[in-house]
């Protein structure tokens, strides 16, 4: 009798451990554990305990039905693979953040990056040194609670997704409206796939930071007060690692109102003078360079233009950018800056900007209070840039021409406009060594009294089938200290090859 009891009891136990913890074959649905997804209770103990008990068996699959989940901080394990099913939407709560978020980590430093890019916990979902993690679905992770900037001495989640010294991520199909400061934060992870997202946030919508190996594509990028798609290269790894082997490809990014991406309605009833951004960026973070990149079949609408700045002391070096399409751009279509501004360790050198190739681009509509800049610093000039068939269409409408010098800005933050009004229509090249132009053309919808290119500090320029709308009373070219210059095969425009051009006009 006593046996039969010990049986009796021990089928009990078993029992009761199969109902504690359902059995999953390695598929970990969410409501099993707990959660309710009616939007209001909160359901953030169901599904970090669903997380901790898939990675507690060696890893699996995280299920998220249809429902609305509401959340505070999910923490991210080893071999978790999160699926927020079409009709599930993971919103962050915004109410008691003290007790629903993570605070900010001790930081290895503070000194050489923003404060975003030095803490990593204070995020809605987080990884911390993890390996084979992923997020997929139709589903959709709605950041309310998140705030886009950060509050001293409190703990209020700034990221939607953040990931530190991760490796084997991939991100694919969800949809992220309201990320933060930060839609996606990834520092220090290699062989990362971002793949078809759609982000519609308040700030940047993801950012590669100290990456390698990453690919982004397919992905619509809205985000009007931020940064699109962009590279860094912070410190926040405590020492210089480069963002290197990155394909960004079939990829669009765009300026609109908030929530109009996903909305479908695509909206711009913004401040005019609050321009947007919504653009692919390097920088401004830059200890660690970039290298190895290339960007193919990318659409911009509706924002600013492509951006390759290193300032901090990075080398910025073999990249292809190809098959670029923009419209209604509200800066500098192309900015190149290799800057002194060295937020970086003593002792640290000036960087490199070389060898980038940009092809097969057209541009419509841009701001005529910009042009394409591609500039260096006195005693450090961008090397090896070779443009090659670029169409540019501006607004135009200048209707006079000052031949001001611009101000150098050397350990500025890098940004279009920085060194004030345009004083070309086109092109303004400084300090710069290797620069070829090769089937470029620029025409403006209004008439536009400035000259299409402005070359100072420059060597080693070649310009071929060089196109421009300019009226032949005015330059078509200002050249001073320029050394090495030949155009050829250009649109009514001499063939001419210059030596020295102390200070020079060139006409059609």
């Amino acid at each position: 009798m006593k046996k039969i009891k010990q049986l009796l009891l021990l089928q009990i136990l078993v029992l009761s451990f199969n109902y504690s913890f359902p059995q999953t074959n390695g598929i970990y649905n969410i409501k099993d554990f707990g959660a309710v997804g009616d939007g209001t209770t909160l359901d953030s103990k169901a599904i970090n305990t669903a997380i901790d008990e898939a990675a507690a068996n060696g890893g699996g699959d995280v299920v998220f039905p249809a429902g609305n989940y509401l959340s505070g901080v999910i923490h991210l394990k080893n071999n978790i693979h999160l699926i927020l099913q079409q009709g599930c939407v993971l919103i962050a709560t915004d109410e008691n953040p003290e007790q629903n978020y993570d605070s900010a980590e001790k930081s290895i430093n503070t000194i050489y990056q923003d404060y975003g890019h030095s803490h990593f916990h204070d995020a809605f979902i987080w990884g911390d040194n993890l390996h084979d993690i992923s997020i997929t679905g139709q589903g959709m992770i709605w950041g309310k609670g998140l705030i886009k900037d950060w509050i001293k001495n409190d703990r209020h989640a700034n990221k939607a997704i953040c990931l530190y010294r991760c490796r084997n991520v991939i991100i694919r199909d969800v949809s992220i409206l309201h990320g933060g400061w930060f839609a996606i934060l990834a520092t220090g992870v290699d062989n990362l796939t971002i793949d078809n997202l759609k982000i519609d946030t308040d700030r940047d919508g993801m950012d590669i930071d100290c990456c390698k190996g990453v690919r982004v594509i397919n992905c619509f990028v809205n985000s009007p007060f931020d940064d699109g798609i962009c590279l860094k290269s912070t410190f926040a790894l405590g020492y210089f690692r480069p963002t290197e082997n990155v394909t960004i490809t079939n990829c669009q990014v765009s300026g609109y109102d908030e929530g109009s991406l996903l909305d479908g309605t695509f909206k711009r009833t913004g401040n005019a003078d609050d321009k947007p951004t919504g653009r692919i960026k390097f920088g401004t973070e830059s200890n660690g360079g970039f290298k190895n990149i290339t960007i193919s079949n990318c659409v911009f609408d509706y924002c600013r233009g492509l951006a390759l700045e290193t300032v901090d002391g990075g080398l910025l070096e073999d990249v292809t950018i190809n098959n670029i399409t923009m419209r209604d751009i509200l800066n500098d279509p192309i900015f190149l800056r290799l800057g002194a501004r060295m937020r970086a360790p003593q002792g640290t050198a000036v960087g490199k900007l070389h060898r980038v190739i940009i092809s097969n681009v057209i541009v419509y509509n841009a701001d005529s209070n910009y042009a394409c800049t591609i500039s260096g610093v006195p005693g450090n000039n961008i090397e090896d840039v070779l443009l090659n068939n670029i169409s540019i269409y501006y607004k135009g409408g200048v209707t006079s021409f000052k031949n001001d010098s611009m101000p150098e800005k050397a350990n500025a933050y890098p940004e279009p406009g920085m060194f004030g009004a345009a004083t070309s229509s086109g092109f303004f090249i400084r300090h710069v060594n290797g620069l070829k132009l090769n089937n470029i053309t620029i025409k403006h919808l209004a008439a536009d009294k400035r000259p299409a290119f402005i070359l100072n500090d420059a060597s080693n320029i070649s310009m071929d089938k060089i196109f421009i709308d300019t009226e032949s009373k005015q330059p078509w070219a200002v050249l001073k200290n320029v050394k090495a210059f030949h155009i050829s095969e250009s649109d009514k425009i001499k063939n001419a090859t210059i030596d020295d051009a102390i200070s020079q006009f060139l006409y059609k």
